[in-house]
């Protein structure tokens, strides 16, 4: 029986399962999600206010024109 001959080398086959291996390093969501509600309520707060402020009038009425 004759033994077949690899073309592929060890070193390369170590380090594609490296690179396939588990995720050593995870990214935190909590600091996006924490800006994110603070962009929302902030955005909420000035469109309230925007609603609820009273109109700017800069010229006064005549007496005459309301009845």
């Amino acid at each position: 029986m004759t033994t077949a001959h690899f073309t592929l080398d060890a070193d390369e086959i170590a380090r594609a399962r490296a690179l396939l291996g588990p995720v050593k390093s995870r990214q935190r969501v909590w600091p996006v999600l924490a800006a994110a509600a603070c962009l929302a309520v902030s955005a909420l707060a000035f469109a309230t206010a925007m609603i609820l402020a009273p109109p700017l009038v800069s010229q006064h009425l005549a007496k005459g024109v309301c009845r």
